[in-house]
């Protein structure tokens, strides 16, 4: 059975700053890894995951906490080491349609970054996957279907997958199974011309 923490708070970003800040391969894997490591993180383990120097992931880290999207996070006990966290697990861009051509032009920015690395993770996978285990080889997926829907029933259909996956999300799992490793699970709906 699947232990769930509770879903803890969620930041709306609207600020073309702030997207732009966002958008940027190390702070993206930055942000990933503070939103689901519990405790936190320093600069030289978020280092490891960005790929940068200790010093470069510092400047990333504030960076993000000057816009609010991580901060400090309770000391482990050695007053040199500075830990950080993300303020929340998860944000929600919203610029909306009536948004400036500023804040389009960010949130397309924040858009082709995400796309970039998840097509980067395609790509990953399909060079390693001869190498890996039979059962993770048959168990990943590539789908892509075309669907005929009312925009009431892609609301639906969108509210049904969120839930149906919301309680394998990494960070409100307490406790995973043993064998279990981190998926990235990329999920696109979008209306066709």
């Amino acid at each position: 059975m699947t232990e769930e923490r509770p879903e803890q708070r969620r930041v709306t970003i609207s600020d073309p700053q702030v997207m732009r800040a966002l958008a940027h391969p190390a702070r993206m894997a930055i942000m990933e890894h503070l939103s689901t490591v519990e405790g936190g993180a320093t600069a030289t383990e978020c280092a490891q995951i960005a790929g940068l120097s200790p010093s470069a992931t510092s400047y990333h880290l504030r960076e993000l906490a000057k816009y609010g999207l991580i901060e400090e996070a309770p000391s482990r006990g050695d007053a040199r080491e500075r830990v950080w966290q993300a303020f929340s697990p998860s944000y929600y861009i919203e610029s909306g349609p009536d948004a400036d051509s500023e804040a389009r032009a960010a949130e397309a920015a924040l858009v082709e970054a995400h796309m970039a690395r998840d097509s980067q993770r395609v790509r990953d996978w399909i060079q390693r996957a001869p190498d890996e285990p039979r059962e993770w080889y048959e168990a990943a997926w590539f789908s892509d279907s075309l669907l005929q829907l009312t925009a009431e029933e892609l609301t639906g259909l969108n509210n049904a997958i969120q839930k149906l996956i919301e309680p394998y999300r990494r960070r409100l799992r307490a406790n995973p199974p043993a064998g279990s490793r981190s998926v990235a699970v990329q999920y696109r709906a979008l209306p066709l011309d």
